[in-house]
């Protein structure tokens, strides 16, 4: 009843521009809201609840004997954002996203166009081999990578057959990136991959038939349209690097922070929860301002490169 309710006021108001202005009644909406209204009180009670008493906790004070206490005040904030330890910790944890998101772009989407051009079986085949990593829990893959890039690993032990090392690789910037790029691969692949699967082969084909080589065929061609599979693979590798925590901290070890692992140590180390609870909700805010901004670059560059 509702719905035919607002296509007549739709129908009515595309074929009368005086009646445009005509508001639709908010009984009309009530049945969707109703509907709704157990997804919300779910979102609700797991996502802002929880993140509007982490806030308020950023205002307490921390004290070593009786521990949180209920105030309003910014030395938090303060402490995290004049600290040269903190920033060097922000820094270290959006460059290693940085670099991640960089390396899946390069991987991920020659990977995937090379994936739709393939035909059955052997596209089912490398598919399951892609998304096969996402079936391991992470810490399992993280502990991989330790035994593999260890001082005794087998990495080393390769490059000693050939007269060199040992290298230490364990505990560094490199082996974080990547163990990162593994895990945060297959969220490259599928986005680009399900991109390319709307691209007609027939403008690809009409592009090499105008006598245009395979290399400004893919730039001039298939980039552009892949762009949006590019842009949502990016943002979901970018955000979840910024905040993985397992992988930093069993291949970072305890001297190579990052900002997860900084309020992992705050909460369960320190037992200091506002600053935990500050450095968490700065991560977070930082995080949603550079990959709104990335966004809204790519976003303006592709719709110029699309007309």
């Amino acid at each position: 009843m509702a719905n035919a309710t607002l296509d007549a006021a739709a129908r009515t108001a595309g074929s009368s521009p005086a009646l445009a202005r005509i508001r639709v009644p908010w009984r009309a909406y009530l049945p969707m809201w109703l509907l709704a209204a157990p997804a919300f009180a779910l979102f609700a009670t797991l996502v802002l609840v929880p993140l509007a008493m982490t806030l308020v906790l950023t205002f307490y004070r921390f004290d070593p004997a009786s521990g949180p206490i209920a105030a309003f005040q910014f030395d938090n904030y303060a402490n995290v954002l004049t600290s040269p330890y903190y920033q060097t910790i922000f820094l270290r944890t959006f460059g290693i996203a940085a670099i991640t998101t960089l390396l899946c772009v390069a991987i991920g989407a020659p990977e995937a166009y090379v994936l739709s051009k393939m035909r059955d079986p052997w596209r089912s085949a490398f598919l399951l081999v892609i998304l096969a990593p996402l079936l391991v829990s992470v810490v399992v893959r993280a502990f991989g990578w330790s035994m593999l890039l260890g001082t005794a690993g087998i990495v080393n032990q390769a490059f000693g057959l050939i007269g060199l090392g040992p290298f230490k690789l364990e505990y560094t910037t490199f082996a974080i990136v990547i163990a990162l790029v593994h895990v945060m691969l297959p969220f490259m692949v599928i986005p680009v991959w399900t991109a390319l699967q709307k691209l007609d082969p027939q403008t690809e084909q009409a592009a090499l038939s105008l006598m245009a080589s395979p290399a400004t065929t893919l730039r001039r061609i298939v980039l552009p349209q892949v762009m949006p599979g590019v842009l949502s693979g990016s943002l979901m590798v970018f955000g979840l690097s910024a905040s993985a925590f397992a992988i930093p901290g069993l291949l970072g070890g305890r001297r190579l922070k990052v900002a997860a692992t900084a309020v992992y140590d705050q909460f369960l180390g320190s037992l200091n929860w506002p600053l935990g609870a500050c450095i968490a909700l700065l991560l977070l805010v930082a995080n949603l301002v550079i990959m709104l901004t990335y966004y809204r670059m790519l976003e303006r560059r592709y719709g110029r490169s699309m007309g």
